[in-house]
């Protein structure tokens, strides 16, 4: 790769906190307004989720293309472009006055998300940064993991001021006139990038096999991991009240998993410099199955440290999902394939709130949380296959 000083730390703080925003001001959205929109168009908050949904839809298909793009010609415009697009799509959204406007807002508000959350951050830091990328993600990644603390009580709070719809238009400046200005003043231009390899004429090699092989695994392991904290997000306070938990109890042990989060991507970092990065990742996986063996004790306050560990199962695996196709698959192409891991992940995560809610409301919550323990336990098997940097 051609020599591009690249002011690491930098590029680390401005993306963390770009992330941090753009999150808070996409993803987050739906727990802060959904109710009280839901109450003005005289719809059901159900249907207004579905908007949500589509918008996962749309950034697990548009994923792989904006990774390649990212590949092919950095992140700055990328990055630069989700802001101006959030920024449209809340506006659409703070203006739509039935569902037909709500979902408009939300497909526009999807392409926004594939242009510019984690998958497309990760990707811009891979390819200014190559296989150095890992402490700059850590660091992202650290930042990001606010992004509900910051979103949800920032959000509530405002709209204790001023109706959903001035919500959205706050949002909607928060990234035009700060996240746009941030990306533009700490992303540099990508160093040109080398011609693809032309395509092998022979059939496929041994290291050709190993590397799907590989590629199988982590896609699988991730897309599982995913689909799970998806459907555990969307009916966490169901989950923890089924526990045996007071409604009070059930909301302090759910806004454990945020601090859950941080605090596993501050073990992740803390551990870097003395395990690799496929040890810290096994045991990221394993923190979460661990969490739901202690349900098994049947005490209620059993859901407490559940929640911690797997928010710190959680947290170290958001940046797992950066480092690891780095470290196995090396810098070639490395845009391009976070895109299309990310595009079974999202699909799953749209997906899986709607999969998960009849099970939710047939099955007991111990069970059912044990029970996604014992998958999550299984996929980490996974990650057994994987070895650092597979050439051909």
């Amino acid at each position: 790769m051609p020599e591009n000083p690249v002011p690491v730390r930098r590029l680390a703080w401005a993306l963390g906190v770009n992330q941090l925003l753009s999150w808070a001001t996409s993803f987050y959205v739906p727990a802060v307004i959904a109710g009280a929109a839901a109450a003005e168009m005289g719809v059901s908050t159900a249907l207004l989720m579905g908007g949500f949904s589509c918008a996962l839809l749309i950034t697990g298909l548009c994923a792989p293309h904006v990774g390649r793009w990212i590949g092919q010609h950095g992140g700055r415009f990328s990055l630069a472009a989700s802001t101006v697009v959030l920024g449209l799509g809340l506006l659409l959204l703070a203006w739509a006055q039935g569902v037909g406007g709500w979902y408009l807002g939300w497909a526009v508000l999807g392409i926004g998300m594939a242009l510019g959350l984690y998958d497309a951050a990760f990707a811009t830091a891979g390819t200014l940064l190559g296989v150095g990328v890992a402490p700059a993600i850590t660091g992202i990644s650290l930042l990001g993991g606010f992004a509900s603390t910051l979103g949800w009580p920032a959000g509530m709070a405002l709209l204790g001021l001023l109706d959903w719809r001035g919500v959205l238009v706050v949002y909607a400046l928060v990234q035009l006139a700060v996240n746009l200005p941030l990306v533009l003043w700490a992303v540099p231009q990508a160093p040109p990038q080398p011609p693809a390899p032309a395509a092998a004429t022979t059939g496929p090699t041994a290291a050709h096999r190993l590397r799907a092989v590989m590629l199988a695994c982590m896609g699988s392991f991730f897309t599982l991991r995913w689909f799970i904290t998806s459907a555990m997000a969307a009916h966490v306070l169901p989950l923890m009240a089924g526990l045996g938990l007071s409604p009070g109890q059930a909301l302090a042990a759910a806004m454990l998993i945020g601090p859950g989060q941080v605090a596993g991507r501050l073990l992740e970092w803390q551990l870097a410099p003395r395990i690799g990065t496929l040890w810290r990742a096994r045991l990221g996986a394993l923190l979460f199955p661990a969490g739901a063996l202690l349900l098994l004790s049947g005490s209620p306050f059993a859901a407490f440290g559940f929640a911690l560990l797997y928010g710190m199962s959680n947290g170290i695996l958001t940046i797992n999902r950066g480092t690891l196709p780095m470290l196995v698959f090396g810098p070639n192409g490395y845009a391009a394939l976070l895109g299309w891991i990310a595009l079974p992940v999202l699909l799953a995560q749209a997906a899986a709130p709607a999969v998960a809610a009849p099970f939710i409301a047939a099955l007991p919550a111990t069970g059912l949380l044990v029970g996604s323990g014992c998958v999550a336990g299984l996929a980490a098997f996974l990650l057994l296959p994987l070895r650092a940097r597979v050439t051909g």
